[in-house]
């Protein structure tokens, strides 16, 4: 006999409902492909990454603005080895910074508080070059300390490349001149006996003159003795 109470009777369709089993199938609408996605950070080695939150000096209202809180990183790339500055928010890894450490550029501790620091920079987040004054927060004095330390390391580093790369470039052109001006010489030195040649040239021209007189000088007498042998009519 079915109860007629409804709790009992809800607990039986519920053990029901749970036991039955349609084995139906439903096929997805659209079918997703795996894509492969790039960060551009692939060719790249990281030197530091750190937890952190940026601000940016706002000069018209004369303030720090927030520009996120996510990972600061210091990326070496593999091939040209250029150091860039590049920070992504937590969640949505929206780039907050995005600038090359150049020789020029110190990072000083900001004042009243050792967890950060502040530097000039061109940054191109926004997809256009900017000139920035960021201000960087960590969670620490160590973190702010390693990420100072490891900036100005990279900075001083890269100046010695720059000055490395005059120097050579300097010593190239050094040497192409004096590889020119070696030539120039071995040439000078080359045309010496071809005008020795000419002289010489020049000299034999009187000599074979000479011959000719000579010559000329042994004709005459025995035309003379000609003449004188023809009896006069």
């Amino acid at each position: 006999m079915a109860s007629t109470d409804p709790e009992h009777r809800e607990e039986e369709e519920t053990a029901t409902a749970e036991d039955e089993d349609t084995g139906a199938q439903v096929a997805p609408i659209v079918k997703l492909e795996e894509v492969a996605v790039t960060t551009g950070e692939e060719e790249e080695d990281a030197l530091i990454d750190l937890k952190a939150k940026l601000y940016r000096f706002d000069k018209g209202g004369n303030q720090w603005k927030e520009r996120g809180a996510g990972s600061v990183k210091l990326l070496k790339h593999k091939e040209s080895g250029k150091v860039r500055l590049v920070m992504r928010q937590s969640k949505t890894l929206k780039i907050c910074a995005n600038h090359l450490v150049l020789p020029t550029m110190t990072v000083q501790e900001h004042a009243g508080n050792d967890k950060s620091c502040v530097w000039h920079a061109t940054d191109f987040a926004d997809g256009e070059l900017k000139d920035e004054l960021f201000c960087i927060r960590f969670a620490n004095v160590e973190n702010c300390r390693s990420f100072m330390d490891m900036f100005q390391e990279v900075a001083e580093t890269q100046g010695k490349k720059e000055d490395n790369k005059d120097a050579t470039t300097a010593a190239g052109l050094l040497e192409k001149l004096s590889v020119g001006d070696s030539k120039t010489e071995e040439k000078g030195h080359e045309e010496v006996p071809v005008v020795a040649k000419e002289e010489k040239g020049q000299e034999e021209v009187p000599v074979v003159a000479k011959e000719k007189e000579a010559v000329g000088e042994q004709a005459k007498p025995e035309a003379d003795k000609k003449d004188e042998a023809v009896p006069p009519e």
